[in-house]
C-alpha cells in the first residue's frame, strides 16, 4: 500500500463571507505542495452559521464547484462542510471531493445542542468511509468527535473498516483541552491515524478559537501540527507499512465489542 501525503489548513473564517473565504483557501492551496489529501475546516466557505438560510447553497452550487475545480487543479482530493439545502432541509455536509469530479458526501450525525444547531439543521443517518490511495478513511464533523461509538471502527474478517478518521471543526479554544485529548484518543483506541482540522480567531459571536490542529498516528503520538492562534498550513506523510506492523503486532481488534447503533 501507498503512503499519503496530507495537507491539514488552520485559518480564521470571515463571517458569512464566501468570496472572502474561498479567496484565501486559494491562497494557500497556491501554497502548499503536493498532496494525496487537502482537509478544511468545518463551514469553511461561512464560519459556524445556526442560521442557515441566509448562506445555504444547493449541491453544484458555487462552493461545491469551487471545490471542483480546486481538486482538479491540485491533482488530489478535498474535504470540508458547508451548508447545504437538501429536499427542503438544510445540513453541515461534508463534501469529499476527487480531482476527477466524482464525490462522496457525509451529513454532520450528531448537531451541536447547546449552539442550537439542532434546531435548524437535520442530522445525518449514515457514516461515510471512502477509498484513496488503497486507505480507507472516515471523515466526520466536530461534535461527532465527542461520541466514540459512532467512531468506532470494526475488525471484520480480517480487516479494519478504516485507516484515517478526520474531524473538520469550529471547535472553541475554550474546550481545547478535550479537542487535542480526544483526537488522540479516537487514533489510539482504533488504531488509525487521525486528522483534526480547526479554524482559528474570534467569529460574530465573540467565540475564539485557537486551531491546534494536528495529526496524530495510531499510539496517539502528535506527527504534526499548527500553533495555537496561528494561520497556515501542514504537509504529513503516513505510512500504511508502519500502520499495519502497528496492527500486527497488537490485534486489539480481535477483542473489540461488537456494538451496533440504532437511529
Amino acid at each position: 500500500m501507498q503512503d499519503l501525503t496530507v495537507t491539514i489548513i488552520q485559518t480564521p473564517l470571515f463571517w458569512e463571507d464566501k468570496d472572502r473565504n474561498l479567496a484565501r483557501f486559494d491562497d494557500y492551496l497556491d501554497q502548499s505542495g503536493p498532496s494525496d489529501l487537502v482537509i478544511l475546516p468545518e463551514m469553511f466557505n461561512t464560519g459556524f452559521i445556526t442560521s442557515p438560510e441566509k448562506v445555504a447553497e444547493v449541491m453544484e452550487g458555487p462552493t461545491f464547484s469551487w471545490l471542483k475545480r480546486k481538486s482538479t487543479e491540485k491533482r488530489c482530493a478535498i474535504t470540508g462542510s458547508l451548508i447545504i439545502k437538501d429536499t427542503g432541509n438544510y445540513y453541515n455536509r461534508l463534501v469529499w471531493m476527487r480531482p476527477d469530479g466524482s464525490y462522496e458526501f457525509y451529513d454532520k450525525r450528531h448537531l451541536f445542542r447547546m449552539g442550537g444547531e439542532h434546531k435548524h439543521f437535520s442530522a445525518g443517518n449514515h457514516k461515510l468511509i471512502t477509498e484513496l490511495k488503497g486507505w480507507r478513511i472516515c471523515p466526520l464533523v466536530c461534535y461527532d468527535l465527542r461520541f466514540p461509538v459512532w467512531s468506532r471502527n470494526r475488525f471484520i474478517n480480517g480487516k479494519h473498516d478504516y485507516d484515517m478518521l478526520i474531524y473538520l471543526a469550529n471547535w472553541p479554544g475554550a474546550r481545547s483541552h478535550a479537542w487535542k485529548t480526544l483526537l488522540a484518543a479516537r487514533a489510539i483506541e482504533n488504531q488509525v491515524y487521525v486528522a483534526g482540522v480547526n479554524r482559528i480567531g474570534e467569529d460574530e459571536r465573540g467565540t475564539d478559537h485557537t486551531g491546534d490542529s494536528a495529526v496524530f498516528d495510531m499510539i496517539g503520538h502528535k506527527m504534526t501540527s499548527l500553533r495555537s492562534g496561528t494561520a497556515g498550513f501542514e504537509t504529513v506523510n503516513l505510512s500504511y507499512s508502519k500502520l499495519n506492523d502497528f496492527r500486527e503486532k497488537f490485534k486489539f481488534g480481535l477483542d473489540w465489542d461488537d456494538i451496533s447503533i440504532s437511529l
